[in-house]
């Protein structure tokens, strides 16, 4: 048995899936957002319920919201009939996921959630269900077939469902003005607290450790200032203090071979002008995405002023848990 081949094929039938409920977007998922975003300006929250595998998704779904400043719960549509309705509120927006639109439980359930002044958005891959018409909006998530060989167990109908959540959830973040100030409000523990409550000056390395030098000093002096701060780089200022470009071990490699009397010249004649810096005040989730997208190994920092202060080595990161 080529069990890659059936990866592969699960891949495939489920990438066809999400590429047919995109296709299927329109008005309905606006209005969606903005039902989503008007209710939670008015304190409300999103009330997410369905059964079995389209529970789970709920949960996650809820969880994305929630994490991104959209209050959101689970109610059990079991429990919710022996008193765990309690958790519904007038303004609130209620969630069904029901990919047949006919799940016993979720349908006994609506008649007492209409009482509430609320509106259900239903996630469906049967629009004209009961679920479908009971909905004051309705998303359709229909697949053109499951990933399961025997087309039954919830494979690509569960992941539709799931990322129709994740796109309702980065609309109304959108939506809302959600910021990265916000996302750290609620992610305070681990490497995303981390790297987004973290200001660069705070992991910065400093005073003997971040080597500086006028343009007008020698490559051989500046070697000896980079070992002597145990770095890789030095940052070059110009009369006035400002930074004026950077000197590295590569700088130093790439010009060795070509100049045999590159020990006596001047920074100025080496350096890599207008080199990649940050300022000191800002978010090390910031650096952290110039280090990936510029694959550079040290980082200058300056101030406001744009002269150096600092600087940010790769190395240091993982100690500091922020990669």
């Amino acid at each position: 048995m080529n069990h890659l081949a059936a990866a592969r094929r699960v891949f495939e039938i489920e990438l066809t899936a999400l590429r047919a409920v995109r296709a299927r977007l329109d008005e309905t998922f606006n209005l969606a957002v903005e039902a989503i975003a008007d209710a939670v300006r008015q304190r409300g929250k999103v009330v997410v319920v369905g059964i079995g595998k389209s529970g789970n998704i709920g949960q996650k779904i809820a969880a994305t919201f929630t994490s991104t400043g959209t209050t959101s719960v689970v109610l059990s549509s079991v429990d919710a009939l022996h008193g765990d309705l309690g958790i519904v509120n007038d303004g609130d927006i209620i969630l069904a996921l029901s990919y047949s639109g006919e799940s016993e439980e979720l349908v006994n359930l609506l008649p007492a959630v209409k009482r509430f002044a609320v509106r259900i958005i239903a996630l469906t891959g049967a629009p004209k269900s009961t679920v479908g018409r009971h909905s004051d909006l309705v998303l359709n998530v229909h697949v053109p077939k499951e990933a399961c060989p025997f087309n039954l167990a919830p494979t690509a109908s569960t992941t539709a469902m799931l990322v129709m959540g994740d796109a309702l959830a980065m609309a109304v973040l959108q939506a809302r003005g959600f910021t990265q100030k916000d996302f750290a409000r609620y992610h305070p523990a681990g490497a995303i607290g981390r790297a987004l409550l973290v200001r660069v000056r705070d992991i910065m390395r400093v005073g003997n450790r971040s080597a500086v030098a006028a343009q007008t000093v020698s490559v051989k002096e500046a070697l000896l200032l980079m070992t002597r701060a145990k770095s890789g780089s030095l940052s070059v200022v110009n009369a006035a203090g400002k930074l004026a470009g950077v000197f590295t071990d590569g700088d130093f490699r790439r010009h060795m071979a070509l100049d045999e009397n590159l020990l006596s010249r001047p920074l100025a004649k080496v350096m890599t002008r207008k080199p990649i810096c940050i300022r000191e005040d800002a978010l090390a989730a910031e650096a952290l995405k110039i280090f990936n997208d510029r694959n550079i190994d040290d980082l200058i920092v300056v101030n406001a002023k744009r002269e150096p202060v600092g600087l940010v080595d790769s190395q240091d990161l993982p100690k500091l848990k922020l990669m």
